[in-house]
């Protein structure tokens, strides 16, 4: 358990990191828009909240959880948006704070107490207590950039982005397969560059297909929050540059990212 209790650790922390950016909010601000169309500030916790809760019934009762993924297939479009309705409808900012809170406890609690090599049922494929965790940081992270957009506020990239680049990379298959593109048969090798010169690298040395660029624009990439002609991520090969058009680190359909700013 020490690499999932390390990512554990670090989905603690990107929580906190949001949880005080948004505690001393007004209503006024809870109720901002956010660069993700139709979503308010309290949109982006509310379905922090409730995937936590969803993963939290992953982890602790797989069969119900099999229920979830019944009801998102009638509407697999639309289930994560009437979610995130649902919940703001039900609970005002500072009731949601309590909620978010809560639940995401109750998520560190059962995934630290699960056993090593424990598969969860996902909306993808099924997921490791460290895949798990680093799935929300990557969600906890992304939805925090909306809202740090919404609040004018610039955040400073952590190495906790190294999970984020991970799963994106990870994903690579997933985001061709998800749009019914046969995926790449070689690997990729991935090279991202870091504030503190250490870089972060995926893939053979000598992969023909390279994606290059610093890791918080390529994590702003496959997290679909910006458009790869806002960001320093580069590619050298066909399958590479496709990619880099369609990335998504997160499970289900697929994303339909964000305009280029020369078009907003």
């Amino acid at each position: 358990m020490s690499d999932a209790s390390a990512v554990l650790d670090d989905l603690r922390s990107e929580s906190e990191e949001l949880d005080l950016l948004v505690a001393g909010l007004n209503a006024r601000q809870w109720a901002g828009a956010t660069p993700a169309a139709g979503w308010t500030v309290a949109h982006q916790v509310a379905h922090l909240s409730w995937t936590d809760e969803v993963a939290l019934l992953s982890v602790t009762e797989p069969e119900r959880f099999g229920d979830e993924v019944a009801r998102a297939m009638k509407d697999p479009e639309g289930f994560v948006d009437r979610a995130a309705d649902e919940v703001v409808t039900a609970y005002a900012p500072d009731a949601l704070l309590v909620r978010w809170r809560t639940g995401r406890a109750r998520l560190q609690d059962a995934l630290r107490a699960a056993p090593a090599g424990t598969r969860f049922p996902w909306y993808g494929p099924p997921m490791s207590v460290a895949s798990m965790a680093t799935g929300r940081l990557m969600e906890t992270w992304a939805h925090g950039q909306d809202v740090a957009d919404a609040l004018g506020v610039t955040r400073t990239p952590t190495a906790r982005l190294r999970h984020v680049a991970r799963i994106g990379v990870r994903a690579r298959d997933y985001a061709f397969l998800v749009r019914g593109i046969q995926a790449p048969t070689e690997e990729f090798r991935v090279e991202l560059g870091t504030p503190d010169g250490d870089p972060v690298v995926f893939g053979p040395e000598d992969a023909a297909q390279r994606v290059t660029g610093p890791l918080h624009d390529f994590c702003l990439l496959v997290t679909q929050r910006a458009h790869r002609d806002d960001l320093a991520v580069r590619a050298e090969g066909a399958d590479a540059d496709a990619w880099l058009d369609i990335a998504q680190a997160f499970a289900g359909p697929a994303g339909t990212g964000r305009a280029p700013k020369a078009d907003r």
